[in-house]
Formats: structure tokens, C-alpha cells, sequence
């Protein structure tokens, strides 16, 4: 039996991540997205992440994409150049193999090897059952807030959960002058 192999996201895998995507917004509620973006959109978006640095993952097993994951900035102001936002999808003949968990282990230790100092969750349908809160659970994030029937889908009202993981000292430290986002702050791409 193969076992899992997490790797760089590439090109290639864009037909399968946009798989995986629609079949998330179609029927899940993870995203608050209504129609599934086209595959021309997902390359949009994998582009803008990955020419900016950001870690974009894959999980393989037998030579078939089985999930993904990225980080992204939360915010586009210059403050919040240390922060990150995750996002895991896996497919749905894969839940429940630890699929999501080494994409989060993999996107976490890409995060932390950057410099970031927090990785931040924000969890749609984020009921206390949700395996996406139970897995950032899992892997060590808090909870920090929730938006009460702040998205509409699928006929009823949704709770947004935000939770949080502290990586290089958080903010018990100053930023490291050679992490990823103060060189590219420094480099002149400081947003606004």
C-alpha cells in the first residue's frame, strides 16, 4: 500500500483542485462561496498565491490529487504581513484518511520555515462538530471568535469560527528581520 505524499502544488494539479473546490462549494458549507469558480478563476488565484511566496500543497497518493491546501494573507494591509490565512479541501472520497491533517502538518511547518507568526482559521459552518474546527483543534489552534449567522447557504444561516495558531514566538517577539514577510515588505510590496 502507497502512503500519502504532501508536495508543492503546480499547474498541473489545477484541474483537480477546481474538482475538489466545486464539489466544496456545491455541497458543503466551508465556503461561503454560492457557484464554484472556473478553472481559468482558480488559476487566477493559485497564480496571485503562489507568485507571491504563499505555500500552496497538494496531497498525493498513487499519482491522484487527493486534497489541497494554501496560505494566503488575511489581510492586505502591511501590519498584517505576518499573519496568514488557511485554506484545506479534500476530496470527498478521501475524508476521514488523514488527508486534512497532513496538508495542515505540511502548510504549518511551510508557514513557520517563512517566519510568519500566526496562522489564522476562518471556519464557515464552524459548529463545535465540524471536522475542519476539529482538526484545527487537533492540530493546536485556539479559538478566538464567532460571527453568529454571518453566511447564508444551503437554506439556513451559518456561524463563522475564527481560530488562531501561534508560530515563532507569536507575539511574544519582535518580527526576525530575515523572515519571508519583512524581506518582502522591505522589497517594496507592502500592500495597502
Amino acid at each position: 500500500m502507497s502512503s500519502i505524499t504532501i508536495r508543492a502544488a503546480g499547474a498541473a494539479d489545477l484541474d483537480r483542485i477546481t474538482e475538489i473546490y466545486a464539489d466544496a462549494v456545491t455541497h458543503g458549507t466551508a465556503s461561503y462561496e454560492l457557484e464554484p469558480p472556473s478553472r481559468a478563476e482558480m488559476g487566477s488565484r493559485f497564480d496571485g498565491l503562489t507568485a507571491g511566496g504563499f505555500p500552496y500543497l497538494v496531497a498525493e497518493k498513487d499519482g491522484a490529487v487527493l486534497g489541497y491546501a494554501y496560505a494566503g494573507p488575511f489581510r492586505p494591509r502591511p501590519a498584517y504581513r505576518f499573519v496568514v490565512e488557511d485554506s484545506v479541501y479534500v476530496a470527498p472520497e478521501a475524508k476521514g484518511q488523514g488527508v486534512g491533517w497532513l496538508l495542515m502538518q505540511g502548510l504549518i511547518d511551510a508557514a513557520e520555515a517563512a517566519g510568519f507568526r500566526q496562522i489564522i482559521a476562518v471556519i464557515g459552518d464552524g459548529h463545535a462538530d465540524s471536522a475542519s474546527v476539529r482538526l484545527h483543534e487537533k492540530l493546536g489552534f485556539r479559538h478566538s471568535g464567532r460571527l453568529e449567522g454571518s453566511g447564508y447557504k444551503h437554506g439556513r444561516w451559518l456561524d463563522t469560527v475564527f481560530m488562531q495558531l501561534s508560530l515563532n514566538g507569536g507575539a511574544g517577539r519582535a518580527p526576525d528581520s530575515d523572515s519571508w514577510p519583512e524581506r518582502r515588505f522591505r522589497d517594496g510590496l507592502r500592500g495597502n
